[in-house]
């Protein structure tokens, strides 16, 4: 199981006005541990104003060079985001737990592969390391990105993706959709949704030859995403999701107000080798409750979105109520997101060692 490390920030810099980028120092003892696949992220762990504050941001960079960034955009109320971007300084230390995340697919120097991505906003930092990461180790794949956004302004990457456009002649096309700001061509203006994306399907890429569609962005684009390309005839198994917050329902149904019911169990947690028992009589999670039993385990949204609190089933039974973070096949090997896990039988053992 992963644990939080203490780590100094390197550098910090701007991409937007809006955002900041935070590079790690990654010390000599640490380096094997904090090697990421692209598309991985990190939750990074601060106390601000006395209070515990988690969040998990995309590692930016190429997993190919010695380079831990990640970029976290403000956000209107964001404790953590407005504290990285007002008050994050070169020399600071940060607990961060090493890189995990499954957004991402294998990657083969043989391969001849064409990818295609629909990002918005910070949607971007996964995938511009999964994009020159492809680009590096794939000499004959070819990657097409859709990059919505308000405006030039707000373009996170720019320079970078411009640079990477003319080192790739002909691998990588690029094509940006502003909602602000008036383009030439209409097709270019307004948000990335299922009329768009019918027509650039129908315009810069087919739909039954692409091999992998990576999204990442807003919850309504990433759905007209998924539900435009099943109805275009493509495989859901080569369509990848990354949510970057919980939404309030489940994602793309209506949102329910659940009320659960109280059970009782007799709960058991391993941790490095380590177990801890303690009874449930709750309708809170069985993370929330490990917590008041004074299990330190690991978290950090809460929401079932970043994989943090993962732990695999080894007794008993549990209901999941929500998960965007597990593929079907962790599932099937008894994975399970602790923060939205409720037991259903009188005993259960759940093993963070996974």
């Amino acid at each position: 199981m992963a644990k939080f490390h203490t780590l100094t920030i390197k550098s910090i810099s701007r991409p937007t006005e809006e955002s900041v980028a935070i590079s790690f120092d990654i010390p000599t003892d640490l380096k094997n541990e904090f090697r990421f696949i692209q598309g991985q992220h990190l939750t990074l762990k601060k106390d601000i104003d006395g209070e515990d504050t988690r969040r998990t941001y995309s590692l930016c960079t190429c997993p190919l060079d010695d380079d831990l960034t990640v970029v976290v955009k403000k956000l209107k109320g964001g404790r953590f985001s407005t504290y990285a971007n007002e008050e994050f300084k070169p020399g600071d230390e940060i607990e961060v737990m090493p890189p995990h995340g499954s957004f991402y697919t294998e990657l083969d120097p043989e391969n001849e592969k064409t990818y295609v991505a629909f990002v918005a906003g910070s949607g971007i930092t996964p995938v511009i390391s999964i994009l020159e990461t492809t680009l590096r180790s794939e000499p004959k794949s070819e990657f097409i990105l859709f990059y919505g956004n308000r405006k030039t302004s707000t373009i996170i990457f720019q320079e970078r993706l411009e640079a990477l456009k003319n080192k790739f002649l002909g691998r990588l096309s690029l094509y940006h959709i502003l909602d602000e700001e008036r383009q030439e061509s209409d097709l270019f203006n307004g948000m990335i949704d299922d009329e768009k994306i019918r027509v650039f399907a129908n315009v810069f890429f087919d739909p039954q030859k692409t091999d992998e569609f990576f999204t990442c962005g807003p919850e309504p684009m990433m759905l007209a995403v998924r539900d435009t390309l099943k109805n275009l005839g493509v495989n859901e198994k080569k369509v990848h999701l990354e949510l970057f917050t919980s939404p309030v329902g489940k994602l793309g149904t209506t949102q329910k107000e659940v009320e659960h019911q109280e059970a009782h169990s007799e709960i058991t947690v391993v941790l490095d080798g380590n177990s801890i028992t303690f009874p449930y009589d709750s309708k809170e999670s069985i993370l929330d409750v490990a917590f008041q039993n004074g299990a330190d385990l690991p978290y950090a949204c809460k929401g079932g979105v970043c994989s943090t609190c993962v732990a695999k089933v080894e007794e008993g039974e549990v209901d999941m109520e929500i998960n965007y973070a597990l593929e079907p096949d962790e599932l099937e090997r008894g994975l399970v997101l602790t923060c939205q896990s409720r037991p259903k039988t009188d005993k259960v053992k759940l093993s963070f060692d996974v």
